[in-house]
Parts: C-alpha cells; sequence; structure tokens
C-alpha cells in the first residue's frame, strides 16, 4: 500500500470529517480510499460499451393512470437486462421499486432514464456499478 499525503483549508477539512463521522468511517484513509474508487467507478461507467450493473429505484403513486402497466412493459420488452425487480408497499397511495438490470451503458442507461421519466415516477435515481473485463464473463461463480 502506498501512503498519499494531501493538504486541505481548515474549512474543506472541517466538512470531510464531518462527512466521516456521518458515514462512520474509522478513519480519513478509509474515507479517501471510498471517494477515489468511486470517482474511478464513475469515469469507468460513462465508457458507454463498457458493462455495468444498475440500480434504478423510485416511488411512485400506484393510482396513477396506467403507470404500473407501462412500468412492467419497459421491464418486459427488456428482459435480457432486467435481473429483478422489488415492489413496495409504503402506504396506500405510493409504491417503491428498485430494479436491478445488467448490461453494456449504452443499452442499460436508456431503460434507467425511461423508467424514471415516466409520468407519476417520484423520486427516482440510478446507481451505475461498473463491471470489470474479468466480471464481464464470468458468471459462474457461487455464495457458500
Amino acid at each position: 500500500m502506498q501512503r498519499v499525503t494531501i493538504s486541505l483549508d481548515d474549512d474543506l477539512a472541517q466538512a470531510f470529517d464531518r462527512l466521516i463521522e456521518e458515514r462512520g468511517y474509522s478513519n480519513r484513509s478509509e474515507a479517501v480510499r471510498d471517494l477515489v474508487r468511486n470517482e474511478l467507478a464513475r469515469r469507468e461507467v460513462s465508457d458507454d460499451a463498457g458493462s455495468c450493473v444498475a440500480v434504478v429505484s423510485y416511488a411512485f403513486d400506484h393510482h396513477e393512470r396506467q403507470l404500473s402497466k407501462r412500468m412492467a412493459e419497459h421491464q418486459h420488452a427488456h428482459t435480457h437486462l432486467v435481473i429483478s425487480t422489488m415492489h413496495v408497499h409504503i402506504d396506500e397511495k405510493r409504491c417503491a421499486e428498485a430494479v436491478v438490470m445488467r448490461g453494456r451503458l449504452s443499452e442499460v442507461k436508456p431503460l434507467a432514464e425511461a423508467l424514471t421519466a415516466e409520468t407519476g415516477v417520484e423520486h427516482g435515481a440510478v446507481n451505475y456499478i461498473p463491471l470489470s473485463k474479468t466480471s464481464e464473463h464470468d458468471h459462474h461463480h457461487h455464495h457458500e
């Protein structure tokens, strides 16, 4: 492991320390490693040809006219990308869903954007996780 030294002005250092405390890091090094990993992953996933896993989450009013049907149609039209969907009832009116997809960013991103852009969807968000070149081809792992 290499040691890297950085300098921060007082305000930035204090804000960083608050972030460390809020997120529960045990030290600054762990927080910096996560920030660097996240930025590198974000850059890697910006390559449209690259493979990724995407988690699309959103809340919606299930009384919104035909919205549930439209969301299901999007997913059924892309069964080669959609791995799993979790549906949760928040209250009498609202539901939340999380859709996990896997594929090339150039295919996954338009579907994620279509799901979150549907009329009636609230608080849509997408998290892209890049897959390394080795994990793109290795689908034969087992959990013990």
